[in-house]
């Protein structure tokens, strides 16, 4: 099922798709300098808010991929533009990583460790989430009514020994203690991330394509905005998930080598 064209535009998911851990899979580089040397447009998105967009690009970069901080959109992008057009101003309490509490006070967000202070609960993906960070957001929507917008709907995070708990563990838990969900979950396949997506790509959905691991955020968000969604086999979905599965794919790949139309290998 390998696409049978170029594309002018490639969103390129990052774990399970172009690496795993610190290693790139095979034919992610050759594959993208092909790419781009034939002139499509090439960014790189992710749900994973752990690192700031020049984090990764400098990681692609020394792996083997020359990337700049703009060829990469993360899910703290469409957070932002989330929070400043729905919550512009409001006082946050953070499950979540230092990377995120940094980028929200760049964008003028005051940061609060207390939760009668707290008008938002955000939550994300977070290594250093404990029982103190939920009590305090378990009283900030209890006690004070605040609302809770979460990064992304990702379960895990794959990695080279089997994946990390992810987003929606930390949401799974502060909505179970507080009864509360989430008003939005900002990250791939939601339209905040979307439009982070399309104003960074810069070219028609309908000339695009997005590849990634994940049916339910990488193949469902790019044909929700009528580009091609294309599934690689490299992450967190395997063949039997792909045939009992509601969405599916324009094309279904072993990995991103097989991502370039077989004339355009040769």
């Amino acid at each position: 099922m390998r696409p049978p064209r170029l594309f002018a535009g490639y969103a390129l998911d990052l774990d399970g798709t172009v690496y795993l851990g610190d290693h790139l899979l095979p034919g992610a580089a050759a594959t993208i300098e092909h790419l781009r040397a034939n002139g499509a447009r090439v960014v790189f998105v992710t749900n994973k808010p752990l690192q700031t967009s020049a984090g990764y690009a400098a990681k692609l970069t020394a792996l083997g991929i020359p990337t700049g901080p703009e060829d990469i959109v993360t899910a703290v992008d469409a957070l932002v533009r989330y929070l400043l057009e729905h919550h512009p101003g409001r006082t946050v309490l953070l499950i979540a990583e230092a990377v995120v509490a940094e980028r929200l006070r760049t964008e003028g967000f005051t940061i609060t460790l207390e939760p009668e202070q707290a008008e938002v609960v955000v939550v994300s993906f977070d290594r250093t989430f404990d029982y103190a960070k939920l009590h305090a957001a378990f009283r900030a929507v209890r006690e004070n009514g605040a609302a809770i917008v979460a990064t992304n709907p990702d379960p895990y995070c794959p990695t080279p020994d089997g994946g990390l708990p992810d987003c929606a563990a930390m949401l799974a838990a502060l909505e179970a203690c507080t009864g509360a969900r989430a008003e939005a979950i900002v990250g791939k396949p939601s339209s905040h991330m979307a439009a982070a997506l399309l104003a960074r790509l810069d070219v028609d959905s309908a000339s695009a394509a997005v590849v990634g691991d994940r049916l339910m955020t990488d193949v469902a968000m790019g044909q929700s905005i009528g580009a091609a969604g294309i599934l690689v086999l490299t992450g967190a979905t395997n063949a039997d998930a792909v045939a009992a599965a509601e969405i599916k794919p324009d094309y279904v790949l072993s990995g991103i080598d097989e991502l370039l139309p077989l004339p355009d290998r040769a």
